[in-house]
């Protein structure tokens, strides 16, 4: 696979894309604020979207904040919050947890608050917006926040994890990667990919406190990166980063475990070069499954039953650059967005949403080291 230029782009691929926009049926759009989250010191840049051309047009930096890692949103859109990945922050060895105000997509910073550890790589919100959790992947540890109109109290509950796996090089300790709540908003996951594990928790919202309630347990060296909750409320994908499978899981209502139905291979049968799972978009009818791989860089898509969430693999595709990061789909879901961190771009690949079918060429946008990507 090639990456996309913009000149191969509009070469080969800008009239098939558009042409088969068109037929799709949509209009064209107002331009829409896409906050993209840089690796570098510049931590929040600003563009802005137009879905009828698959276009991002930079509108400078949004926040000046260092190494944001993973940027979320509220979920009346008014607040923004940022993992940043630093080893030191307010004369503590942590990293910085950070709220904003958003107004017509410009950003004005609230809070910024102590993580529980060394790079924090991720942040969470509860369904109601009350909650916020956060992942140090350097200091394998979690923490909890009570947000107050859009503000982070200090941490109100935090855990160092000690489980490590098998990999001498990946799994030295605990590197906790990633927060989640269930579709019920009852339970919390907490991945953690050096322990081989999902630390599963009931949840207090209003006081953001967490009790310990199971876990679920991967195979050995596997490194459980994501967990994504299917729209059907019953499944649950979690990405194993070090050997790139993901698990496919049954999620239990009553107590919040999860169990294993089955497990998908990302990697070709011929493959046996370095390689990171990395993260994963479901569609909003449920229809259709997308993965990011990395170190041999691809997307991933696939089939998806909407009941059962099973999955039949469709085609493996260009992922337009090194390291893809982050992926997402526009609120239309006709063109799907990569965040590639190495190639210090942001690209975009034509859609169609009945066949789920992604463009395998593109085109890119010049992003500092992008590592996720925001829709308002």
């Amino acid at each position: 696979m090639t990456n996309p230029t913009r000149r191969t782009f509009l070469k080969t691929a800008s009239a098939a894309a558009l042409a088969a926009a068109a037929s799709w049926g949509f209009a064209a759009a107002d331009r829409q604020r896409v906050f993209v989250a840089s690796g570098k010191p510049n931590g929040i840049l600003a563009y802005d979207w137009d879905s009828a051309t698959g276009e991002l047009t930079a509108a400078g930096v949004a926040a000046h904040i260092s190494t944001v890692d993973w940027i979320a949103l509220s979920p009346g859109k008014e607040y923004v919050y940022a993992a940043c990945e630093l080893d030191r922050f307010n004369g503590k060895p942590t990293g910085e947890v950070a709220s904003f105000s958003q107004n017509g997509g410009k950003l004005q910073q609230l809070s910024a608050q102590n993580s529980a550890g060394k790079g924090t790589c991720h942040v969470a919100l509860d369904h109601t917006g009350h909650m916020l959790l956060s992942a140090d992947y350097g200091g394998g540890s979690a923490a909890s926040f009570v947000v107050t109109d859009g503000k982070l109290s200090p941490a109100v509950w935090t855990e160092r994890y000690t489980v490590h796996g098998p990999n001498a090089d990946r799994q030295e300790g605990a590197h906790a990667h990633f927060c989640s709540f269930s579709p019920d908003n009852r339970f919390a996951y907490i991945n953690d990919l050096g322990g081989d594990l999902i630390h599963i928790y009931s949840v207090d919202v209003t006081t953001a406190q967490l009790t310990r309630a199971g876990a679920y347990l991967t195979a050995p060296g596997s490194g459980p990166r994501t967990l994504h909750f299917h729209p059907n409320g019953h499944i649950a994908y979690c990405m194993n980063e070090i050997v790139s499978t993901v698990d496919v899981l049954e999620w239990h209502k009553a107590d919040g475990s999860l169990t294993l139905l089955t497990r998908i291979n990302l990697l070709p049968a011929d493959y046996h070069g370095p390689t990171r799972g990395c993260d994963t978009v479901i569609t909003r009818d449920g229809r259709f499954v997308y993965f990011a791989n990395r170190d041999n860089d691809f997307l991933y898509s696939f089939k998806c039953d909407p009941k059962t969430g099973a999955l039949t693999p469709m085609v493996r595709s260009n992922c337009g650059g090194k390291i893809p990061r982050n992926l997402t789909l526009d609120p239309t879901e006709r063109w799907m967005l990569v965040a590639n961190q190495n190639s210090n771009r942001v690209s975009v690949f034509a859609r169609n949403p009945e066949t789920g079918t992604l463009a395998n060429e593109g085109k890119s946008f010049a992003a500092a080291a992008p590592m996720c990507i925001l829709f308002l």
